[in-house]
C-alpha cells in the first residue's frame, strides 16, 4: 500500500446545476450518492494528503462530508454554472487552499460521474505519471468508438470530412475500422498534472501529457439516464465493480 503524499490533493468537482440528469452527483447509485464512489476511492487509493470536493451546494458539502471528503468551502455561484470551464473552479480551489497553508506540488481530479474508477486505479495512474520526466500532466483515455475519420462537418446542404488526412485512392471515411489510425479519447475516470500549470500557464492540463491507458469500465461516465440504467445493469450483472463504501448511506 503506497504511502500518502503531501504532494498531491484530490479534487472532485460536484456542482449542483446537472440538467440532464438532475442531482446525478447525489443520485443514489446501488444505495449510495454517486459522489460516494469517488470519495471512497480517494480515500482507499492512500496516496493524497488531503480528498476535496468542490461544491457550491450546502447539502453537497454535508453528504460530501458524511462520506469522509473535506468541504472547506463553497464553490461561488458564478463559476459553478453549466459552461463553466473546469480552470476557474480548479484555479479557485487551488488558490484558497494555498491561502489557507495547503500548497500541493500537484492535484488530480476525481469526476464523481466515473463510478467504476478504483482505488488501484488511482494508484496505477499515480504510479505511471510519477515515472515520468519533464511532464506536465496525466489524462485517462481509452480507444475511440466512433473514429473521428468517419466523421463530418455540415455546411448547409454540403458536407466535408472533419479530418480529410486519409490518401485519395482510400479517405478513411470509406475505409474500415482496423485499418484507420488508432485514435484515443479522453474519459471522466482521472486526471493527474502539476500545479504550476494552473498558476503559471492558466490550464489544467499543460503541454506535455502522458497517456494513462483505462481498463475495462474504470472510464465508464454516468451523464445520461441510459448511462445510469446501464450502470446499474453492470452492477446487477457482477460485470463492473464499484468501490467500497464503509459508511453507511447517508440520510
Amino acid at each position: 500500500m503506497p504511502e500518502k503524499h503531501n504532494t498531491i490533493v484530490a479534487l472532485i468537482p460536484a456542482r449542483s446545476g446537472s440538467k440532464r440528469v438532475p442531482d446525478k452527483n447525489i443520485r443514489l447509485l446501488a444505495g449510495h450518492a454517486l459522489i460516494a464512489y469517488s470519495i471512497s476511492a480517494a480515500l482507499q487509493s492512500n496516496i493524497f494528503k488531503a480528498v476535496i470536493v468542490s461544491t457550491d451546494s450546502d447539502r453537497y458539502a454535508d453528504i460530501a462530508r458524511h462520506y469522509g471528503a473535506d468541504v472547506p468551502f463553497l464553490r461561488p455561484a458564478k463559476i459553478a454554472g453549466d459552461t463553466s470551464p473546469d480552470i476557474e473552479w480548479v484555479a479557485y480551489t487551488l488558490s484558497q487552499l494555498r491561502e489557507n497553508g495547503q500548497d500541493y506540488e500537484c492535484f488530480s481530479i476525481l469526476r464523481p460521474t466515473s463510478p467504476f474508477r478504483l482505488p488501484e486505479t488511482i494508484r496505477r495512474a499515480w504510479v505511471e505519471f510519477r515515472s515520468q520526466n519533464g511532464v506536465d500532466s496525466l489524462r485517462a483515455v481509452e480507444k475511440c468508438q466512433q473514429h473521428p475519420g468517419k466523421m463530418w462537418v455540415v455546411r448547409g446542404n454540403r458536407m466535408m470530412p472533419l479530418l480529410p488526412m486519409g490518401p485519395a485512392e482510400q479517405p478513411w471515411h470509406s475505409s474500415q475500422y482496423p485499418s484507420l489510425p488508432e485514435v484515443y479519447v479522453q474519459n471522466a475516470s482521472l486526471e493527474i498534472a502539476k500545479t504550476r500549470v494552473i498558476f503559471e500557464e492558466n490550464t489544467i492540463a499543460g503541454n506535455v501529457l502522458v497517456p494513462f491507458f483505462t481498463k475495462n469500465y474504470e472510464g465508464f461516465d454516468v451523464n445520461s439516464d441510459y448511462d445510469w440504467n446501464l450502470a446499474e445493469h453492470l452492477i446487477q450483472k457482477g460485470e463492473a465493480k464499484l468501490p467500497n463504501v464503509s459508511q453507511p448511506p447517508y440520510s
